[in-house]
């Protein structure tokens, strides 16, 4: 699987391609996709600015950044830049996705992104925040106050970004989202990194988290599966990655899954005997995309959904 398609739906509103020479659509279900071409001679910070000149900064609640023109090349710093300048104008922004790219504008590993403590930092009101891309991605301890849903996407997440967030700070959280990825693309840490992640991280308010895409998924369905801090969640999100019969028995004799109320292990190496398990436990499991490994000289390779 790769990402194939732009965003359709964002802090449940419909998402609109901004187009400078069409008229913004009134009301506040929608939020406008920003984003340039390869050849485009514009630069985000300046779509960015004629985008506000036109809209009303005040009721502006939700905003997505597509392609900044060459992502492979040059990072989201100056998107970031451009994004803290206009804070003061946009009181109300809670929810941001920078990064919403195709595999076709931009394969995942190769997105350069930047540094996010000064927007984090510029808009304490945030209260959902989306980045695509793990390559050059800084994230430094910080606290926030308001923020309620993090969603880190990558092709193999840096264990600096984990020791990042086992220092930081979010008291709202509701939703922790990261795809791990393989060590081909950027991958380092393990099980006792995210162990201190979650117990940093865990607070009343957590009931999704989801460590996706992660070649490690066995390992994390094991320490998860007896886990104390996973009995508050509603929903255990291990998709995308690389699970088998070593994680899917570990759930099977699981004690600390009993509350939740969907396990997600989708694109998974699971034999049926232990699907058919798996799918008589008394919470929803998914176990959508079924994958065989790959054999070669006697070795076994599974892969996770999305690497490069």
């Amino acid at each position: 699987m790769t990402i194939s398609e732009s965003t359709t739906l964002f802090h449940t509103k419909k998402v609109v391609q901004y187009d400078p020479d069409i008229a913004l659509q009134s009301g506040q279900d929608v939020v406008y996709r920003l984003s340039l071409d390869y050849d485009d001679k514009r630069k985000m910070p300046d779509l960015l600015a004629g985008f506000l000149e036109k809209t009303d900064k005040n009721a502006l609640e939700a905003l997505i950044i597509g392609m900044w023109g060459d992502p492979y090349e040059s990072g989201a710093d100056e998107v970031i830049a451009a994004l803290v300048a206009h804070a003061a104008e946009l009181p109300n922004l809670r929810a941001l996705f920078i990064g919403d790219m195709t595999y076709e504008e931009c394969e995942i590993s190769w997105i350069v992104q930047g540094s996010y403590k000064p927007l984090l930092d510029a808009y304490p009101q945030l209260e959902e925040l989306r980045i695509r891309g793990g390559n050059e991605l800084v994230l430094e301890p910080f606290a926030h106050q308001n923020l309620r849903k993090l969603t880190i996407e990558s092709g193999g997440l840096d264990q600096k970004i984990a020791e990042a967030l086992a220092a930081s700070s979010m008291p709202q959280l509701e939703h922790l989202e990261l795809w791990l990825g393989t060590d081909d693309y950027g991958f380092s840490g393990d099980v006792a990194l995210y162990r201190k992640v979650l117990a940093q991280l865990t607070v009343p308010t957590l009931k999704y988290l989801g460590l996706r895409d992660a070649e490690i998924a066995d390992d994390l369905a094991v320490w998860l599966a007896e886990e104390p801090l996973v009995a508050q969640l509603d929903t255990l999100d291990l998709s995308l990655g690389t699970i088998g019969d070593l994680g899917a028995v570990a759930v099977l004799n699981h004690t600390q899954l009993g509350k939740l109320k969907r396990l997600d292990l989708s694109h998974h190496y699971i034999s049926e005997e232990n699907q058919a398990k798996l799918k008589a436990l008394p919470f929803e499991v998914v176990l959508d995309d079924p994958q065989e490994a790959d054999e070669d000289d006697g070795e076994s390779y599974r892969y996770v959904a999305v690497g490069e």
